[in-house]
């Protein structure tokens, strides 16, 4: 059984090695061009382009999948496997396949379809999510379901850290998936709509912090965006990107306008009102600086009591 695999960022490396590991036969893997990084916009291969080399497999990076349909027929793969690969594939694509089209899914469905699944699941304060290994077809993560694993959400696991759990989960689940595809034994589970919902990629812009929001709410968005594209706000007009936060009972019922530094001492932490209370900013790093804790944001008379989020 022959293999093409699909996928870009880190979280789909891992399901690639396991498949490498495992004695698969890899015969492409197929992942976004290199993009530009930093500042002198160096030009910079995918996690999973960096992974495919290290195991001397082919590499295509086409820039509309669409439309090198030829030399994607060429690798002769059984099946594709796609893992966070970040293009739609048409039925031209799908038809490639005796095998099918699998996709690594990180998130449950049918009520995480869509591209931001890990995040979303985490701004809506999820207590539980998973990987689920679903067959493609043309909708948006519609197809049928072949198998699912699920793990809990910890007490303030960032999108970082749950996307690196999800990715393990989703290789075990990856290989099991495979060995069923390969045996022909499957049992397929059609996805309802009751639930359904569409989850959109998250721009930048959303992760400026509204202060006149419950404590939950912002330390769930705090959370979802680390690390990336990370949450943040303006302080004396400068930004500074908010890393960690967590609800805070210390100055809770204090009057104040929201998104206004309460606490003076930097033992105390920084203390922020919003609605309904109070949250503690953990870890911040303020634009062209380093990462520090509140505490210390505070003693470096960065931020004073009185001073405002905005």
């Amino acid at each position: 059984m022959k293999i093409v695999f699909a996928g870009t960022p880190d979280f789909a490396t891992l399901p690639l090695i396991k498949l490498v590991e495992s004695g698969y036969e890899i015969v492409g893997v197929i992942t976004q061009e290199d993009k530009p990084q930093g500042r002198k916009g160096i030009l910079t291969p995918s996690p999973v382009k960096v992974v495919a080399q290290r195991f001397g497999l082919p590499v295509l990076q086409p820039k509309k999948i669409r439309d090198e349909i030829e030399i994607v027929k060429a690798l002769g793969g059984d099946l594709l496997i796609t893992c966070a690969y970040g293009q739609i594939l048409t039925q031209a694509v799908l038809d490639l396949f005796p095998l099918g089209v699998w996709n690594v899914h990180a998130g449950l469905l049918p009520q995480y379809r869509g591209a931001s699944p890990i995040q979303s699941c985490i701004l809506n304060g999820e207590s539980q999510t998973g990987v689920c290994i679903m067959k493609t077809e043309l909708g948006l993560d519609t197809g049928d379901i072949l198998l699912c694993k699920k793990t809990e959400i910890l007490p303030n696991e960032t999108y970082g850290e749950l996307s690196e759990r999800l990715s393990v989960l989703g290789a075990e689940g990856l290989i099991e998936a495979v060995a069923k595809i390969e045996s022909g034994n499957l049992s397929l589970q059609k996805q309802g709509e009751d639930g359904a919902c569409v989850v959109k990629k998250i721009g930048s812009e959303a992760g400026k912090i509204d202060f006149s929001l419950d404590g939950k709410t912002i330390v769930n968005t705090v959370r979802a965006f680390n690390p990336e594209p990370i949450a943040f706000a303006f302080l004396n007009g400068v930004r500074v990107n908010i890393l960690r936060a967590e609800e805070s009972e210390l100055f809770a019922q204090e009057d104040g306008v929201f998104g206004e530094i309460l606490s003076e001492k930097p033992k105390q932490g920084l203390i922020v009102k919003c609605k309904n209370g109070a949250v503690k900013i953990v870890e911040l790093q303020p634009a062209g600086g380093k990462k520090m804790s509140g505490g210390d944001f505070l003693n470096g008379r960065k931020g004073e009591k009185g001073q405002v989020f905005l």
